[in-house]
């Protein structure tokens, strides 16, 4: 899975967030640090409030929280979701046998980019382009 870290610098590259259900996002605030979520329609919906995205929590979770704004969220793409978000430059995912690679289709030819979760390859193959 992508890190909350790597998510930070996507969003501040400009990477925007719509969410919809099957999201994953992180509530960014020490105390919620490894609390990884995911949209759902029975859980957590997105609704608006005087114009502002909320997530909205729906009394299924196992304290109290009734929603977050999109702000205190960081987006968790998953792995179609940077694919997609790359676009026509991507060109293959391979792995190496210790780590993903992702290679992007550059203006100078192909350009590697390497971790060992698949997810953060994505990502810092897309950070390459914001």
């Amino acid at each position: 899975m992508i890190t909350v870290e790597l998510a930070r610098r996507l969003l501040a590259g400009g990477v925007l967030w719509e969410p919809r259900p099957g999201d994953r996002f992180a509530i960014d605030q020490p105390t919620m640090a490894g609390e990884v979520f995911w949209i759902s329609e029975l859980t957590i919906d997105v609704h608006t409030f005087h114009g502002q995205p909320l997530l909205g929590f729906n009394g299924t979770t196992e304290w109290a929280l009734d929603s977050v704004t999109l702000d205190a969220a960081v987006w968790l793409p998953r792995e179609d979701q940077l694919r997609e978000l790359l676009g026509s430059r991507f060109r293959r995912l391979s792995w190496t046998g210790s780590a993903w690679t992702v290679t992007l289709l550059d203006d100078g030819g192909p350009v590697d980019f390497t971790d060992a979760d698949v997810e953060c390859a994505y990502a810092r193959a897309l950070l390459s382009l914001t």
